[in-house]
């Protein structure tokens, strides 16, 4: 528990001034009888009721202490602060254009691609990292953050038949994705800032092309990284056909040419991925990328803990009447 007003507790200081004078005018009290020698009664047993005549002030000084806490305004808070780690800005760009969904990987190419990039985003819990999403066009599934937690499941819930329901159009806009990742790392302030791009196909939508985003990427100081994922000749697809699904050979057509020239505008590097294993050891290796120190901000939620102090200078109110009415009441 923290105050949010320390300054407050000075007011604490004058209860010595009060317990002085209240003792001073105690003791200039004058007695209602007076008596010739008090020497036979300074004999007498002190009772009860004469040793707790002091106990209403005291009451009421704690009373005055109580809400002086409370004006100081006690808070408690999570242990969520703004701290420096080390770690490196990653936005992930993935191919979701029907294609891959074709099997030449197990149990498919999107599947392939999003166990591995499960396993990637794991290994790195400092990193800031995002993942952005396309076919026929482009857009954030999520944006640069550290709670992999949510980027996860973001990730897990990612469906390759968004262009079948109309969600977006399908295709392969390879800039249009790079294009959408740069958004999210241009202002970003760490030493290294990459973005690692999946596909499976060639560039037939989008408005800018993928050697365009490649030069922006360049610019800003952000390297790109380019996968290429499918088998060589032809790979096993599935088409719903009267309510069953029967498989084609469908010829696997990559240019590999613009993913290269894409890495190497950006001093990244191209990877061609024809299995599980290769995709697997193709995220290992980036994974050895340097890391550079960024600022994380977690972010704190205060609670107010003032109550227990008003409940108790309440009791407190409550117990010096009940003292002074009931316990020590003087009779005229």
């Amino acid at each position: 528990m923290i105050l949010a007003h320390k300054t407050y507790l000075l007011f604490l200081l004058l209860l010595i001034p009060i317990a002085v004078l209240y003792w001073r005018l105690w003791r200039k009290k004058t007695p209602s009888m007076r008596y010739t020698s008090t020497v036979t009664m300074e004999q007498l047993p002190r009772t009860w009721r004469s040793r707790m005549q002091h106990l209403p002030f005291v009451i009421r000084c704690l009373t005055l202490g109580a809400l002086v806490f409370i004006l100081a305004r006690p808070l408690s808070h999570t242990a969520w602060n703004q701290k420096e780690t080390e770690g490196i800005d990653i936005m992930m760009a993935m191919d979701v254009s029907t294609s891959m969904l074709a099997e030449d990987l197990t149990p498919n190419r999107i599947e392939a691609a999003k166990r591995v990039a499960t396993e990637f985003i794991s290994n790195r819990p400092t990193d800031n990292i995002g993942l952005a999403i396309f076919a026929g066009e482009a857009f954030t599934q999520c944006p640069l953050t550290t709670d992999h937690a949510s980027l996860l499941n973001l990730l897990q819930n990612l469906r390759t038949d968004l262009a079948y329901r109309g969600m977006i159009d399908d295709g392969t806009a390879i800039g249009m994705g790079i294009a959408n990742a740069i958004t999210r790392l241009k202002s970003s302030k760490a030493k290294s800032k990459v973005i690692i791009l999946l596909t499976d196909g060639s560039n037939n939508r989008g408005e800018i092309s993928p050697l365009t985003s490649a030069e922006i990427a360049k610019s800003l100081g952000i390297r790109i990284y380019t996968i290429a994922v499918g088998t060589n000749g032809t790979a096993p697809y599935p088409v719903q056909v009267g309510g069953g699904t029967q498989y084609v050979n469908v010829q696997v057509e990559i240019d590999t040419k613009t993913l290269t020239d894409i890495a190497q505008i950006t001093d990244g590097q191209f990877y061609r991925a024809t299995n599980n294993k290769e995709l697997e050891q193709i995220y290992n290796e980036i994974d050895k990328l340097e890391k550079s120190k960024l600022t994380v901000n977690q972010f704190s939620k205060w609670h107010e803990k003032y109550q227990p102090f008003a409940l108790l200078a309440l009791l407190l109110i409550l117990f010096e009447l009940f003292v002074r009415w009931f316990v020590l009441r003087r009779l005229p």
